[in-house]
C-alpha cells in the first residue's frame, strides 16, 4: 500500500512539475518576445525621426488650383534625431539620382531658400541638419512615375528606405565598387 501511495504521490509531484515548466517556457518565451520588440524599436527609433517633405516644381497653378506642366521634384529631408545619418540619397523611380543637392538652413525645411551645393551621395548628415535634393527636369508624365524614396544609414550602420507614401523599411547596404 505503502509503495502505490508513493508511486502516486511521484506521479502527482511530476504533473505539477511539468505543468509549472510549461508556464516557465511560455513566460520565458513571452518575454525574448518583448526583448525582440524592445531592440527593433531602439534600432528603428533613429530612422522614424528622418522627415521627407516632397513636392512637383516647375510648373504654374491653374485655375482650379492644381500644378500643371511641372518638371521636376524637390525633396527636403530632416535629421530629427541626435545622432548623425550618413550615406544619404534620393532617388527617383528605380534608376535615377538627384541631379543637385543643397544643405539648407534648419528653418527652411520649406521655402525657396536654395542653400549650400553638396556632392552626393552626402556622407554626413548632422542632427537636425536639413538636405534639399532635385530630380532631373523631366516631363509630367516621367516624373509621375518617377517618385523620391530616400536612401540612409543610421548611426548604428543600418541601412534604410523611406518612399514617398511613407514606408520606412530596413534595406541592403550598396555594394562598394
Amino acid at each position: 500500500g505503502a509503495a502505490v501511495w508513493t508511486l502516486a504521490s511521484q506521479r502527482s509531484q511530476i504533473r505539477e512539475q511539468r505543468q509549472f515548466i510549461a508556464e516557465q517556457s511560455a513566460n520565458l518565451a513571452l518575454e525574448r518576445e518583448e526583448l525582440r520588440a524592445a531592440a527593433a524599436a531602439r534600432r528603428e527609433a533613429q530612422a522614424k525621426q528622418v522627415h521627407m517633405n516632397y513636392q512637383v516644381e516647375g510648373g504654374s497653378w491653374d485655375s482650379e488650383g492644381n500644378v500643371v506642366g511641372y518638371d521636376h521634384w524637390e525633396v527636403r529631408i530632416r535629421n530629427g534625431s541626435d545622432d548623425p545619418l550618413r550615406d544619404v540619397e534620393v532617388r527617383f523611380g528605380t534608376a535615377y539620382l538627384a541631379a543637385e543637392v543643397y544643405e539648407v538652413p534648419p528653418s527652411a525645411f520649406s521655402g525657396p531658400n536654395p542653400g549650400e551645393r553638396r556632392s552626393l551621395p552626402v556622407h554626413l548628415l548632422g542632427p537636425g541638419r536639413v538636405l534639399r535634393f532635385l530630380s532631373p527636369q523631366w516631363s509630367e508624365a516621367t516624373v509621375d512615375n518617377n517618385r523620391p524614396t530616400l536612401f540612409f544609414t543610421d548611426d548604428g550602420g543600418v541601412r534604410w528606405a523611406l518612399d514617398w507614401q511613407g514606408k520606412l523599411e530596413e534595406t541592403q547596404p550598396e555594394p562598394q565598387a
